[in-house]
């Protein structure tokens, strides 16, 4: 039956809502399996990440390998860190900032290298001695 309010109506029978509801939930019910077993459908984000994940899972054949991360940190290495942790969102924001700046630049730096190699000849002279 509809009320006075146009786009809204009420419902008789609340029981008969409630079936109704659970016979539209279990009709969204997918039966379909999503693995991952085929990378066409379900391709990695990143290139190699599942292997190297896998390479560092514990296993007991595993247990051995050293992990490149787990050396002991120098107290130089140990000071640096403590300096990072104590630095606010904002000083950290602008610390990550400063070492995009930097990267940048060394690409830049090592861009100007690499033209300066061609206008040289030294790729070409390399492959002549090999």
């Amino acid at each position: 039956m509809a009320s006075e309010k146009p786009g809204s109506f009420q419902q008789e029978n609340p029981e008969q809502e409630s079936e109704d509801l659970e016979d539209f939930g279990s009709s969204l019910l997918s039966m379909e399996n999503l693995d991952r077993t085929s990378p066409e459908l379900w391709p990695e984000k990143i290139p190699g990440v599942t292997e190297f994940i896998n390479n560092f899972q514990s296993t007991p054949q595993s247990a051995t390998k050293i992990i490149p991360y787990s050396k002991e940190l120098s107290q130089e290495e140990e000071n640096y860190l403590q300096q990072l942790a104590s630095l606010s969102t904002s000083g950290l924001v602008g610390k990550v900032k400063e070492l995009h700046d930097i990267a940048y630049q060394l690409g830049v730096e090592e861009s100007k290298e690499v033209t300066r190699g061609k206008y040289l000849n030294i790729f070409n002279r390399m492959k002549r001695n090999k």
